[in-house]
């Protein structure tokens, strides 16, 4: 990821003036309704603690009439600790299953010591995680719904030499509520998304917090193939 210190990069560094003109001509946001815009507008705007790297990536096509994407990572020096993606979508006509026109959907996923992944209790403690980021954050939401995943890779073979591997995934989504003119804060909602990465990298707080919260202990993260 290219993104510089946990700011989103739009990836037109170094385009030409008509190059980036062209590329707006193009943008399916540029075409898509106010709320909608304003909404990505927001999550473009966005400052987040350096250690989160954040880029624009290609959203899915069929789930909603309007849709944007960011896939983020949790760098420490060359390690990855934690990554995932985010996608808003929005149907202007409303859609029942959301309760609303704006959906948030999310994959997160960290590296595991495997004793660690066998706690019978990290599943319910990853979910409180995103609730309670969410409402941290005093942001107002409904019909959130996921699963908590842990999976563990054990080798064999020519691959014996290799340690056991664990890993977490969180899937989530849930319905971001409309503030004024129909459009949701966005902003503060991909904040509190960043903040369940770092919990699940293992990151202290950016900021004074509650001593009771309990984060995973720092470590590499999902392994590149």
């Amino acid at each position: 990821m290219a993104a510089a210190e946990g700011r989103l990069s739009d990836g037109a560094e170094g385009m030409s003036e008509s190059e980036r003109e062209g590329r707006k001509t193009k943008d399916p946001v540029d075409s898509a309704p106010p709320p909608f815009r304003a909404a990505v507008e927001a999550l473009q705007g966005a400052r987040l603690r350096p250690e989160i790297e954040v880029d624009p990536t290609k959203p899915p096509q069929r789930l909603a009439p309007h849709a944007y994407a960011l896939e983020a990572a949790v760098v420490d020096g060359d390690d990855d600790l934690a990554d995932g993606r985010l996608v808003l979508l929005h149907d202007p006509a409303g859609h029942d299953a959301w309760h609303g026109t704006f959906r948030l959907v999310t994959l997160v996923r960290a590296e595991l010591e495997p004793e660690m992944a066998a706690d019978p209790l990290l599943p319910e403690v990853c979910w409180s995680w995103l609730t309670g980021a969410l409402q941290a954050r005093g942001l107002s939401y409904g019909e959130a719904s996921g699963t908590v995943t842990r999976a563990s890779s054990h080798y064999f073979g020519g691959l014996s030499e290799r340690a056991p591997a664990s890993q977490i995934e969180i899937r989530a989504s849930w319905t971001p509520r409309e503030g004024p003119a129909g459009v949701p804060d966005t902003a503060s909602h991909l904040a509190a998304w960043c903040d369940l990465l770092s919990q699940i990298a293992g990151l202290p707080p950016a900021g004074p917090g509650d001593a009771s919260v309990v984060t995973l202990p720092q470590r590499r993260g999902p392994q590149k193939s």
